[in-house]
């Protein structure tokens, strides 16, 4: 095995990520509310707290997030503003970031009317005078990238958001932003795992290197494939090989298998943010391993190679 480590030590690590130059920095895990409407307060304050408990700082919602479930439209932002009613101290112990640009039946529109509007709803319903990190969810092709600056630079002028970031952008996407906003970007999401190795090669993770921008990775267990209580179900050939591999290095470090999959997102010179996605108290927790796995470089690419099915070349 090689003896090359790609995390030299827990230290470093653990070593806080800058949101590009926006001046915010954040811990190298952080937590994503995609399923976090419906729950009722006391679980969501649960959630919440776990997630701080293994130093999570990043905590990543959506205004979309609850559109399929009773709560509807904005369901997660209006839970997470009743837990900081109930616990203000909560606010304070985090770096809020939410979403925006996403519409049903549209389904896009980063149209400045639209973002300035939905900017003033997520603010109500999260309760808060400024996000810490807005982001356009999906790429509007419809609205011309300076409508997008000008637009953000807007709302960061009244003080209603910290730092801007783009979430499921191309690399040509977020250059053409890059090159009209007036002020540097501060994160690009992508989804991101060893079940989703495009960014890898589609010049997202390189573009972000480019422009000094964070990586804030969604779904890193492959959207709970790979997680480590999803040791019973059918799987295809290809989580099948992923899941062999990331148990044999579990079983050398004696970590759980989620715990490798967030450290081989997390070895990418690009140093991306995996955000954890599960609203299982005792699964946050695990992760917080993930920033002591030693991952030897023939074992992140023996991840990828199970990823592609076939060898590097």
């Amino acid at each position: 095995m090689d003896d090359v480590q790609i995390a030299s030590s827990t230290e470093e690590s653990r070593a806080r990520i800058p949101l590009g130059r926006s001046g915010i920095e954040v811990a190298p895990l952080g937590w994503g509310m995609w399923r976090f409407s419906g729950a009722d307060l006391a679980t969501a304050r649960r959630r919440i707290e776990a997630a701080l408990e293994i130093g999570c700082t990043l905590f990543d919602t959506a205004d979309i997030y609850g559109y399929s479930t009773p709560e509807g439209f904005g369901g997660a932002e209006r839970l997470l503003g009743q837990v900081f009613r109930s616990a203000p101290g909560l606010r304070d112990r985090m770096v809020l970031a939410t979403k925006a640009g996403i519409y049903p039946p549209l389904p896009y529109d980063s149209s400045a009317a639209y973002l300035v509007q939905a900017c003033e709803n997520s603010l109500q319903r999260l309760g808060v005078e400024c996000i810490d990190l807005y982001q356009i969810h999906r790429p509007d092709l419809l609205t011309h990238p300076q409508d997008v600056a000008v637009t953000l630079e807007r709302l960061k002028q009244a003080g209603k958001i910290r730092a801007a970031g783009v979430s499921n952008y191309s690399a040509t996407q977020l250059d053409a932003l890059c090159h009209y906003l007036p002020f540097p970007l501060a994160s690009i999401q992508p989804e991101f795992s060893p079940l989703a190795i495009e960014p890898l090669t589609n010049g997202v993770l390189n573009a972000a290197i480019r422009h000094g921008i964070a990586v804030l990775a969604w779904s890193p267990l492959g959207q709970g494939r790979l997680g480590s209580g999803n040791s019973g179900e059918t799987r295809d050939v290809r989580t099948a090989a992923v899941i062999a591999v990331l148990d044999r290095v579990a079983a050398r470090a004696s970590v759980p298998r989620s715990a490798v999959a967030y450290a081989w997102v997390m070895a990418h010179p690009s140093r991306p943010v995996p955000l954890i996605g599960s609203q299982n108290p005792d699964r946050i927790k695990e992760a917080a391993v993930a920033c002591a796995v030693d991952l030897a470089r023939e074992e992140w690419y023996q991840i990828l190679e199970a990823s592609r099915g076939e060898p590097l070349p």
